[in-house]
C-alpha cells in the first residue's frame, strides 16, 4: 500500500482518546489526548509534558538500566526507581560483609554514594516521525537511510545517540534522540525484607505492602555533560526534576504515568497469541524445576542467597506472570475473542477488492509461518531454558555475562542435573542433542553433568556448544522470515484502516509513553471488592519471622506499632503503603512516576494485578489495575528507618 494512503488514514484514525486504555506517544498528546486528559482532571497542557524547546516533564523521566523507568526528583540528579529495578545493581555491590541488598543502605553524604559499574540512565531528547523519509525503502537502502538520519541527529545533538524505531509493526518509524549518562551511583534502598516484602507470594497481588523503591544519583563532568566515572565528576543538574506531593490520593483523582513500557501484543493474531502461551507454559515448567533447586540452596546458605538473589528474582517474575497470564487467557477467552475480531476484520476486508488485495492474506500467512516453525521454535526454547542456564558452560566458554562472585559450583551442579533431566523428559527423540562421546539419556544424565564439572572440562563444554549449534541449525523450519514480517505489517495496517476514527496507539516497544486515568478500586469476582489503598497495618498482619518473604525489621515493626508516621501519615492517621489506579502499564514501566493533575510525584508504579495478567494483549477496564507504592511510604522509610535527612532535604515538596 502506498505511503500517501497510509499517512492519510493514520492521520484520520485518531480522535480524542478516552481515559484508562492507551500507551500514548508523547508527540501526539496535543492532537489526540490533551482534551480527554483535561476532561478528567488534568491541569497541565501537552507542552508542559512534552516540549523539545523548553523544559518539560519528559526531561525528568529516564530509561533506567536495560529494562525499567526512573525519574529525577531533585536538582542534584537524584533518581528514584523501584527496588526490583535496582536489585541487580545492589546485589552486585554487596558482599557477605557489606550486604546492602539484605541490610539496606542510605548514603548520608555524596562521598558515601557508591559507583555502579555498567549502570546507565537515558534521557529522551526528542522523537520525530521519519516514515515519509523511509517510505518505499527496503533492505540495504532502508538501512542506509536510517544510518543517515541517525548520523545527522547525532551531529546536531552533541553527547547524544539516535536510533530509528519501528511502530505499528513497521508501518511507522520515529527517529529518537537519547542522552546517556554512565556515572551512576547508588544512594540508598530499604532492606530486601521491605523492598521485596511479600516476595513471590505477593508478586502481582493486591492488597500490597511492598516498599518497592531504590535511589541513585546521576553524575556529570564539569560542563554537566555525560562522562565515564571520575572522582572529579559532580552531581548532575537536570533540566527538570519532579516536585513531591504529600497530600495522598482519593478515589477518582486524576493520575498519569510516564515511562518505558517494554512489550505488548495488541497487534498480534490469535495464532501468534496461542504460540506465545505455549512457549510461556514451557518456560514455566523449566523454571519451576530450576527455581526449586535454587530456592532450597538459597534458604540453606546466606552466601548462596546473596549470590543467586538476582538470578532467582529475574527468573521468578516472568514465571509467575506467565502462570497468571495463562489463567486470564482461559477465564477471559482471549484467544476466542481475538479469533472473532479476525473474523470480523476479514469480513470487512472482503467487502472491497482493494482491501483484499492489500491485506487479505495477512492473517493466513502469519498462521502458516507460526505453524511451520513451531517445532524448531519450541526446541530452541527448551534448549535455552535448560542448557542455557547451565552456568558452568558460560564459565568455561568465556561468556562475558559470567560473574565468578555470583557463582557457586555445587549449586550449579545441582541445578544442571535437574535441568538436564527435565530436558530429556521434554525433548522429542528426533531433536535430542547429539554430543560427541555421549548417548545422552535419563540413565546417564547425572554422569554427563558430573563429566562437565569434573576438572572444569573445557573440551566437554566445547562439545556441548557444537552440539547446540548443530541442533539449532537443523531442527524445525525457520524460513519465511521476510514474508512473515510483511504479513505482520499488513495485519497492523488492516487493523488501523478498519478502526479509522477510533483512538489508536502502537504496541509498547520500550520507548517513552504516557498513560492516564484515575485512582480506582476494583472487584475481581462476585462478592469481593478491593479498596484502592492499603496501610501499614497490613505489614503487621502479614508479618511472619519464620517466613523469609514476610520478615519485618524490628525497627519498622516498632515504628508502625507506635504510629510514628510523622508528616507521611494520611488524614486518617495511618501510613498508606500502596494504592491502585487504572493506568495502562506493562513491564518496563516499573519505577515510573505516578503523577497528579499538576505533574507532582505521588507514587511509583511497580506492578499489575493478578486478575488482568492478559492485559498485554487486551485491556480489561473493569479488572486492570496498576499497583503503585505511595511516595509517602517511600519517604517514611528514607527518613524514619534510614534516618537519611540529607536525602529528604534535597526534595521540593508541594502542598
Amino acid at each position: 500500500m502506498k505511503r500517501t494512503f497510509l499517512g492519510l488514514f493514520l492521520f484520520l484514525i485518531f480522535s480524542p482518546a478516552s481515559a484508562d486504555e492507551g500507551m500514548w506517544l508523547l508527540p501526539m498528546l496535543q492532537q489526540f489526548n490533551e482534551e480527554a486528559m483535561r476532561n478528567i482532571g488534568c491541569r497541565l497542557t501537552a507542552e508542559d509534558i512534552y516540549n523539545i524547546n523548553h523544559a518539560s516533564l519528559k526531561d525528568a523521566i529516564v530509561q533506567f538500566g536495560g529494562g525499567c523507568t526512573g525519574e529525577v526528583i531533585s536538582q542534584q540528579g537524584l533518581v528514584s526507581t523501584n527496588h526490583h529495578c535496582g536489585y541487580g545493581s545492589i546485589q552486585r555491590l554487596s558482599t557477605p560483609e557489606k550486604n546492602y541488598l539484605e541490610d539496606g543502605f542510605f548514603a548520608k553524604s555524596f562521598e558515601e554514594e557508591i559507583p555502579v559499574p555498567g549502570l546507565t540512565v537515558k534521557f529522551m531528547k526528542s522523537m520525530q516521525d521519519v516514515t515519509d523519509a523511509l517510505a518505499g525503502l527496503e533492505g540495504e537502502a532502508f538501512q542506509a537511510k536510517s544510518d543517515e538520519l541517525e548520523k545527522a541527529a547525532v551531529e546536531a545533538n552533541p553527547h547524544c545517540t539516535a536510533r530509528v524505531v519501528s511502530f505499528y509493526n513497521n508501518n511507522v518509524w520515529y527517529l529518537i534522540v537519547y542522552q546517556t549518562f554512565k556515572d551512576i551511583r547508588f544512594v540508598g534502598a530499604p532492606p530486601a525484607s521491605m523492598g521485596k516484602f511479600g516476595g513471590e507470594t505477593d508478586n502481582w497481588m493486591w492488597p500490597r505492602h511492598t516498599c518497592d523503591f531504590s535511589l541513585f544519583r546521576i553524575y556529570a563532568d564539569a560542563n554537566n555533560d555525560p562522562a565515564d566515572y571520575s572522582k572529579d565528576n559532580k552531581p548532575y543538574t537536570p533540566i527538570k526534576s519532579l516536585k513531591v506531593s504529600l497530600k495522598g490520593v482519593q478515589e477518582g483523582d486524576f493520575t498519569f504515568i510516564m515511562g518505558y513500557p517494554g512489550r505488548t501484543q495488541r497487534f498480534q493474531t490469535a495464532a501468534q497469541l496461542q504460540d506465545m502461551v505455549e512457549a510461556n507454559n514451557l518456560r514455566v515448567e523449566a523454571r519451576t524445576v530450576r527455581q526449586k533447586v535454587m530456592w532450597d540452596e538459597m534458604m540453606a546458605d546466606p552466601v548462596v542467597r546473596l549470590q543467586y538473589a538476582n538470578k532467582f528474582a529475574g527468573s521468578a517474575n516472568g514465571w509467575k506472570k506467565w502462570q497468571g497470564e495463562d489463567l486470564a487467557f482461559k477465564k477471559l477467552n482471549i484467544i476466542g475473542r481475538e479469533k472473532q475480531k479476525e473474523a470480523d476484520l476479514t469480513k470487512w476486508m472482503n467487502k472491497k477488492k482493494a482491501r483484499r488485495e492489500a491485506w487479505g492474506d495477512a492473517i493466513g500467512n502469519i498462521d502458516n509461518y507460526i505453524q511451520s516453525r513451531k517445532e524448531g521454535y519450541l526446541n530452541a526454547l527448551l534448549l535455552m531454558e535448560t542448557f542455557g542456564n547451565i552456568e558452568i558452560l558460560q564459565k568455561l566458554l568465556g561468556s562475558k555475562s559470567f560473574r565468578e562472585q555470583d557463582y557457586n559450583k555445587e549449586v550449579d551442579r545441582k541445578i544442571s542435573k535437574a535441568l538436564v533431566a527435565f530436558y530429556l523428559d521434554k525433548v522429542k527423540p528426533e531433536n535430542k542433542l547429539q554430543i560427541e562421546g555421549w548417548d545422552l539419556c535419563k540413565e546417564n544424565s547425572d554422569a554427563f553433568v558430573d563429566w562437565l564439572f569434573e576438572g572444569e572440562n573445557v573440551e566437554g563444554a566445547k562439545a556441548v556448544e557444537e552440539a547446540l549449534e548443530n541442533n539449532l541449525n537443523t531442527s524445525g523450519n525457520e524460513n519465511g522470515g521476510d514474508a512473515y514480517r510483511k504479513a505482520t505489517k499488513d495485519f497492523a495496517a488492516a487493523l488501523l484502516a478498519w478502526n479509522k476514527g477510533k483512538p489508536s496507539y502502537p504496541d509498547a516497544n520500550f520507548t517513552m509513553r504516557l498513560t492516564y486515568g484515575s485512582v480506582k478500586p476494583y472487584s475481581p469476582k462476585d462478592g469481593v471488592s478491593y479498596w484502592y489503598w492499603c496501610t501499614a497495618n497490613g505489614i503487621l498482619e502479614k508479618e511472619n519471622p519464620d517466613d523469609y518473604e514476610f520478615r519485618v525489621p524490628a525497627k519498622v515493626h516498632d515504628l508502625i506499632v507506635a504510629k510514628d508516621f510523622g508528616r507521611y501519615a494520611d488524614k486518617d492517621g495511618q501510613l498508606h503503603t500502596c494504592f491502585l489506579s487504572n493506568n495502562d502499564i506493562t513491564g518496563g514501566n516499573s519505577g515510573s512516576p505516578v503523577l497528579d493533575a499538576d505533574g507532582n510525584l505521588i507514587g511509583l508504579a511497580f506492578d499489575g494485578n493478578w486478575e488482568s495478567m492478559s492485559s498485554d494483549v487486551m485491556f480489561e477496564p473493569d479488572l486492570q489495575r496498576c499497583i503503585n507504592v505511595d511516595i509517602r511510604y517511600v519517604l517514611w522509610m528514607v527518613e524514619k528507618w534510614g534516618e537519611a535527612h540529607n536525602i529528604i532535604s534535597e526534595l521540593e515538596f508541594v502542598k
